[in-house]
């Protein structure tokens, strides 16, 4: 009987332990996800920031995501391409309908199947 209880203890013991493993994995993931999107939305405040400075060409920041990005924001798309993963294959797109501008910031995680964004609007006056 003591034998017993002490497997049942150890197997309690274990099972805490497991538990504790998955925590700290999905955690780190979390992190790492939060990390993306903070990088996400510096990019696309650095890039509004850059058109207010500009404001008298905004439609040379325009980019619908394909081809070569203007050479207004082709350093940009580099550092974007190189900081977040996936963002390659699912390039950040820059509309711009008067004094209204989207930027819209794509990454994918590796292994997952879901393309994240991050969607910034601005209106640049003047």
């Amino acid at each position: 009987a003591t034998l017993l209880e002490a497997l049942i203890g150890i197997l309690i013991f274990s099972i805490g332990i497991l538990a504790l493993v998955g925590m700290q994995a999905l955690a780190i993931k979390h992190m790492s996800d939060a990390k993306y999107r903070s990088d996400a939305a510096f990019f696309a405040n650095e890039i509004i920031g850059q058109m207010w400075v500009n404001r008298g060409s905004l439609g040379s920041y325009a980019y619908a995501g394909s081809g070569t990005p203007p050479a207004a924001i082709d350093s940009w798309v580099t550092s974007i391409q190189n900081a977040l993963p996936g963002a390659a294959a699912n390039r950040p797109t820059i509309t711009v309908a008067g004094t209204t501008v989207t930027v819209i910031v794509r990454w994918q995680l590796p292994g997952g199947a879901d393309v994240h964004r991050h969607i910034t609007m601005a209106y640049i006056n003047g």
